[in-house]
């Protein structure tokens, strides 16, 4: 039997129990002087820290503001929905998510291209809406099975509404997903902050144009969150302020009469009240439905509009250039008067041509109209007349005289993407070539720029304020397109003044000898039979532009063009003639002579505007092909009209949704 040392034993036994307290006071003196370091030293830092973890503070986006017409008719306005959306990074396999929520959630084809597009132009921390406005019962069924889809939420979004539809659309444009490009430009400005929580922003027209305004100033909660991230409760708010109300010149019940005239045809009218520049109509045919692009719109439909012959994406009032024709004559013979090249009294012989050189300028009447003073010119709109007087007056001398009416000048109005259009001169040739032979301006260039053709291109909206300035006596506006707007918050309304661009000296005699030929024009020359029987007298004058040239040895027969060849129409107009109150220019694409398919629209315009009268359903349809010069059937008085007729009523406004009331509005699972 071994005995055992005792005392040795009790020693190491000793020291090992002496090396654990050692340890052990060690391992609590670490806790203490880490507890000194959170508690006392970092205490600020991580109760700072701590609380942030525990309080969320969440952008509440405003209520974007509305738009309404002049007589108050709502244009864009705002509900809310829920939507399904899906933050990319935080999901494994995107695809079989998606498939997974199908049997919940009835996810399109359409709603997957649109949501692909959106990921193209977002970051993967985003959260994207892959469907938008889900009803009641798709909301339960996904919120009963939300535990398996991590990175997935519904979330309640206030969504831009057109309650019109393609009305007006290339006025109001649209709001749309702020892409990456338009997020940057933001982050570098001072309203940076205000923009936190807003997933759309203004891309076209009114809505482009006054951002500002209609955006509102982003509201803020705190919120208590649980460990899972979920809210808890609210601790404190600041509400947003709503965007501001915007209110336009437009009548939109005059502008939804325009494009029923227009019909299918394309094409582009501009109202102007010539007394201070407000716009009253502003219509560019075909159009377009805006809403479309608010969730995003998909790739069919972007490939319908955009590829289209017709260009229903293109704002042809703003946009789109056209030869003026014969409306140019006006403005060519008050250039005469001016310049002295012509007297009224001054005649010529028009035999149906002018010879320039070797090349014979055909005038449209064949045989031509004889002896011809300034005022037959302008009411029989004689070819040969202004083919003479543009020889001798000579392309500068025309584009001094023309520059101050707006030709070939942007005209300031309160949208974005303006086109200049082109007033010819040998400076503007010189500058628009490159090649030396083409930079130089030949004498035969300018005789067919007195006919409103050559290189003569001008927007329509350029020719209704040219108009307008002819209508009031030389005043020059700005055209604009808001009349008001309201602050959301003190409900004061702020008027935007007209502005005055310039103030052109013409002679009395001379306007009034100009004015009183556009008179002429509809009493007993071109545009007569559309303006027989109005109860007010009217000025105007009807032009065709050619759309591509035609051989000296050919004749133009439109059944022989094709379509889109054929000639526009086109019209001037302003009334009553003595104390204008409305001015309209306009063209009616590939539509031939103005005085058939131009000026019959624009009788039913100042029939609405001046004598309150909206023409019968009989009516439109035969302008719609141009077989209705004067008006047909028994015009309605306005009362009895109704505000829009046909049009569908716009839905009721929301109150800003903030997240954590979305949250809270979610059905129980």
């Amino acid at each position: 039997m071994e005995l055992r040392d005792l005392d040795r034993e009790l020693g190491s036994f000793r020291l090992r129990l002496f090396a654990a307290a050692l340890l052990v006071l060690f391992g609590f003196g670490l806790l203490v002087v880490r507890l000194v370091v959170l508690q006392v030293l970092r205490h600020d830092e991580l109760s700072t820290q701590a609380e942030n973890n525990r309080i969320t503070v969440l952008p509440i986006p405003p209520n974007r503001g509305l738009i309404l017409d002049r007589n108050g008719v709502v244009l864009a306005n705002n509900y809310s929905a829920y939507t399904l959306e899906l933050t990319p990074s935080k999901i494994d396999d995107l695809d079989a998510t998606i498939e997974q929520l199908a049997p919940l959630i009835d996810i399109t084809a359409r709603d997957r291209k649109r949501f692909k597009r959106l990921m193209d132009d977002a970051k993967s921390f985003e959260s994207l809406p892959i469907r938008t406005k889900l009803s009641d019962e798709e909301v339960a069924r996904f919120t009963a099975q939300r535990f398996r889809f991590p990175g997935v939420d519904i979330k309640a979004r206030l969504f831009r509404n057109y309650p019109y539809g393609e009305l007006a659309s290339h006025v109001l444009g649209y709001i749309g997903r702020i892409n990456q490009v338009e997020k940057e430009a933001i982050d570098d400005t001072d309203d940076a902050a205000n923009y936190k929580g807003t997933d759309y922003i203004g891309k076209l027209g009114i809505e482009q144009k006054y951002e500002a305004e209609l955006h509102g100033a982003t509201g803020f909660e705190e919120v208590e969150t649980s460990a899972a991230g979920r809210a808890v409760r609210r601790l404190r708010a600041s509400p947003p302020t709503p965007g501001n109300t915007v209110r336009l010149s437009i009548d939109i019940r005059l502008q939804q009469l325009i494009e029923r005239l227009y019909g299918d045809r394309r094409g582009a009218l501009v109202a102007i009240d010539p007394r201070n520049g407000e716009v009253l109509a502003f219509v560019s045919k075909p159009t377009f439905d805006p809403n479309l692009f608010v969730d995003g719109i998909d790739s069919e439909s972007w490939k319908e509009l955009n590829e289209s012959l017709d260009k229903p994406l293109l704002n042809r009032a703003l946009r789109g250039t056209y030869p003026p024709g014969s409306t140019f004559k006006p403005f060519m013979a008050l250039a005469a008067l001016a310049s002295g090249k012509r007297t009224p009294q001054q005649t010529i012989f028009d035999p149906g041509y002018f010879w320039f050189g070797n090349h014979k300028f055909r005038d449209d009447k064949e045989g031509g109209h004889g002896s011809v003073d300034m005022y037959r010119s302008i009411v029989q709109s004689c070819d040969t007349y202004y083919y003479m007087l543009a020889a001798d007056m000579g392309v500068d001398l025309i584009h001094d005289q023309l520059q101050p009416f707006g030709f070939g000048a942007l005209t300031g109005i309160d949208l974005e993407g303006e086109v200049r259009g082109t007033l010819p001169s040998t400076e503007w040739k010189r500058k628009a070539y490159k090649r030396p032979d083409l930079q130089r301006w030949y004498a035969g260039e300018t005789i067919s720029l007195g006919i409103g053709q050559g290189y003569n291109n001008f927007t329509v909206l350029q020719m209704a304020q040219a108009s307008a300035t002819l209508a009031n006596g030389g005043v020059h506006y700005r055209p604009r397109l808001v009349h008001q707007i309201e602050d959301a918050a003190t409900h004061e309304l702020r008027e935007l003044p007209s502005e005055t661009l310039a103030k052109i000296d013409i002679k009395p005699e001379h306007l009034e000898f100009i004015q009183h030929a556009m008179v002429g024009v509809n009493r007993e020359g071109t545009s007569a039979t559309a303006f027989r029987g109005a109860s007010y007298v009217a000025a105007g004058k009807t032009g065709t532009a050619q759309v591509v040239a035609i051989k000296q040895n050919e004749k133009y027969s439109a059944s022989k063009t094709a379509e889109h060849l054929r000639d526009h129409a086109l019209f001037i107009a302003f009334a009553p003639a003595d104390a204008p109150r409305i001015a309209v220019a306009l063209v009616v694409e590939n539509a031939g002579f103005g005085a058939q398919s131009a000026a019959p629209i624009v009788r039913r315009v100042f029939d609405y505007w001046i004598a309150n009268l909206y023409p019968s359903d009989q009516d439109i349809a035969l302008v719609q092909l141009g077989q209705a010069p004067a008006p047909t059937g028994t015009p309605r008085p306005l009362d009895e009209v109704g505000p829009l007729p046909g049009a569908p009523l716009a839905p009721p406004l929301v109150p800003a949704i903030s997240p954590a009331s979305a949250a809270a509005a979610e059905p129980p699972p």
